[in-house]
């Protein structure tokens, strides 16, 4: 059976990707290889020892690397694009979708303008806080800046529910934090998170007082200290990391049971909520109680701050230039080490991109994908999918009952690439040449609304969770769907000139990793229709849980700064989906090869060409201070270790670089986590 299974799938392979007589290139960048270092020793130094030491971390960006060089380099097509459609709009030959891109762009771009309004758009949200005078009013205040985009102490998304995959669901979450995670907030003994937590306040302070507040000092300890008590009261990012436990539904008549006295009807009204749905799901019932609590005990004084400080900080990238440089004064320089802030146009575009970004989508994709790279991808996403089947029948830690039902699963993934299939309609949205921030916000309540108004309706899985620009791809449990955005399926990542080998272990391995999202410790606990059911053998747990627990282990030994570590609970996920999907594109690349050796280019071998693709792909240099707020927020491990820490697992990297004993890569057989 096995053997038949592989034969019939080098057939496939084959017809799809039968091009290795024609491609030339490694597709590895030799220039900046480090023959200095060992690829036993430090594979990521040593395949990009040389880019390392010459390449300077640009000073508007708190990272550089190959997700942020290609994000960069969509920067400029986009603006091409946006341009394109103002020139369009001035001649009257763009329509509609042309014109409100280039007036959001242009209103974006014209600064005299904001130095004229400065605060007077915030006005009717200031004008709103300062009539707060009983806090039975917060809850319509709380619902008024969910739907405009603010942060507040809990917020809410609409999504299918985790154990009906048929209908949508409001999840309520905690929320109501300025700074990336509680640690920053709770942490006293780490002197840079507390220097931080202290600059933080000096930063509220000082937007306080550019907007009037003449209590700023007094307000910004106080904003400090409730975002504390608020902190105090979330859980952790490891605890919010099971799906199970915030799975608690809550008919909406016993919202009142875990809140008492608090006013949900106001709430569910204002937010949209009520009358299209008689539950919620509450992610952290825990966390709405003890807010409850806490709201009761704060001064009225210290929440109408609160709220002050987070209409400011939402806004201020959209005000007068003294907000926009003191935003990124702490945000930028402080939080990320950035020294720069980006050129106006590169916000601008983010910002257009941010509340039209479908609507940019479909123009970048006619210019910037050509139909022939979708095609191939399908072909490779086809032929990873038919890798992980054969490799669930061989699984030694997985028992029969349960391959089955792995297998319907991987049956029923659905598979996006490119672009949606329909295109979002902007048609309801207003956009003001001359409104920056009506215009953020009109965009804001348009997506909003959207959300809102899929409760009680069929599930759209057409839909796109990303843009075609996104430099991302992601796995999404609850529609049991891959989806690779456009911007990734260029080099390194996709490299349409390039031998097999390297994209096999470049896009293969992203792709591989997407897909084994389905199949780690959160995803596993979904069936193939996207809910949330134990499908399972106890003993299979057991096998499961031992190799996880020791993922974990490893990863908790990495260090990237000095007396900082990699999480290995919080990266957990992301680090079996890194190594599955590098074992599974493997696999799929010597399947791919039909028994027929692989050709030797730039005096690589096929294997060493494919752990090259895939450790050239996490490439990157970090900030210390960005570094830290990834370590505390960021469920994916450091990019050194996902090249690192990944390929020490892999039989195959042994056989390619010939790995032995007493190579600081090394682990003994025992020690390796494989898990396909």
């Amino acid at each position: 059976m096995k053997a038949h299974l592989l034969s019939a799938l080098m057939v496939a392979l084959l017809a799809s990707t039968g091009v290795h007589a024609q491609q030339k290139t490694s597709g590895v960048d030799l220039r900046d290889i480090d023959p200095a270092v060992r690829p036993q020793d430090d594979f990521f130094l040593h395949l990009n020892g040389k880019w390392l030491a010459k390449t300077e971390i640009p000073a508007d960006k708190a990272s550089w690397g190959s997700f942020e060089k290609l994000d960069d380099d969509t920067k400029p097509q986009l603006r091409a694009i946006i341009e394109a459609a103002a020139a369009a709009n001035k001649d009257k030959a763009g329509g509609p979708e042309a014109q409100r891109i280039g007036d959001f762009f242009a209103s974006y771009m014209d600064e005299a303008r904001l130095e004229e309004l400065r605060l007077l758009p915030l006005k009717p949200d200031f004008d709103r806080i300062a009539a707060l005078n009983d806090k039975t009013l917060i809850p319509g205040l709380i619902a008024h800046f969910n739907r405009q985009g603010y942060t507040a102490p809990y917020g809410f998304a609409i999504h299918q529910d985790n154990k009906d995959s048929t209908r949508y669901v409001a999840d309520l979450y905690q929320d109501g934090l300025s700074l990336p995670d509680r640690d920053y907030y709770l942490k006293k003994s780490d002197k840079k998170l507390a220097a931080t937590l202290a600059q933080y306040e000096r930063h509220v302070a000082k937007m306080l007082t550019l907007a009037g507040n003449a209590n700023a000092a007094a307000d910004a300890r106080a904003i400090v200290a409730l975002e504390t008590q608020l902190a105090g009261l979330q859980w952790t990012k490891v605890q919010l990391r099971d799906p199970v436990k915030a799975y608690n539904k809550v008919p909406l008549n016993r919202l009142a049971r875990l809140a008492p006295g608090y006013d949900w009807k106001t709430w569910l009204n204002d937010t949209g909520i009520g009358g299209k749905t008689d539950y919620v799901i509450v992610g952290q019932p825990s966390y709405i109680s003890g807010f409850n609590k806490l709201l009761g005990k704060t001064p009225l004084a210290t929440w109408k701050a609160y709220f002050q400080w987070q209409v400011l900080h939402a806004n201020a990238p959209y005000l007068s230039k003294d907000f926009v440089q003191e935003n990124f004064a702490f945000y930028g320089k402080v939080l990320s080490g950035t020294a720069e802030q980006q050129p106006r146009w590169k916000r601008g575009v983010n910002a257009t991109d941010g509340a039209l970004g479908e609507a940019l989508g479909k123009l970048y994709v006619e210019q910037h994908f050509p139909p022939e790279r979708k095609a191939r991808m399908e072909a490779l996403v086809k032929n990873l999918l038919a890798a992980y089947r054969a490799s669930i029948d061989t699984l030694d830690w997985m028992g029969p009952e349960t391959k089955k039902q792995a297998q319907d699963k991987l049956a029923k993934f659905t598979t996006k690439i490119g672009y949606p299939n329909k295109w979002r309609d902007y048609s309801a949205l207003v956009v003001n040449k001359d409104d920056l921030v009506g215009n953020v916000r009109r965009a804001q309540v348009f997506a909003y609304e959207k959300e809102v108004n899929k409760l009680g309706k069929p599930i759209d899985r057409d839909e796109w969770g990303m843009t075609p620009q996104t430099v991302n791809a992601y796995y999404n449990p609850e529609l049991n769907e891959i989806v690779f955005p456009a911007a990734i399926l260029q080099p390194p990542f996709f490299d349409a000139d390039a031998d097999d080998a390297v994209n096999y272990g470049a896009i293969g391995a992203v792709i591989g990793h997407e897909i084994s999202h389905g199949f780690d410790d959160q995803g596993a606990q979904y069936d193939g229709d996207g809910n949330l059911r134990d499908w399972w053998t106890k003993a299979d747990h057991k096998n499961f849980a031992a190799k996880t627990r020791q993922l974990v282990k490893q990863y908790n030994g990495y260090s990237p700064v000095k007396g900082y570590f990699v999480n290995g609970a919080l990266t957990l996920g992301e680090n079996i989906a890194d190594n599955s999907g590098a074992a599974i594109a493997y696999k799929a690349y010597l399947i791919s090869l039909n028994g027929q050796p692989a050709p030797v280019i730039d005096g690589l071998t096929g294997q060493q060409r494919f752990y090259m693709g895939f450790g050239q792909v996490w490439r990157a240099k970090i900030r210390e201070a960005q570094q830290i707020v990834y370590l505390k927020t960021d469920p994916h491990s450091p990019d050194q270790f996902r090249a690192n820490g990944t390929v020490r697992n892999q039989p195959g990297f042994y056989e390619a670089f010939g790995v032995k004993p007493g190579d600081k890569l090394y682990l003994p057989p025992k020690d390796r986590v494989i898990m396909w």
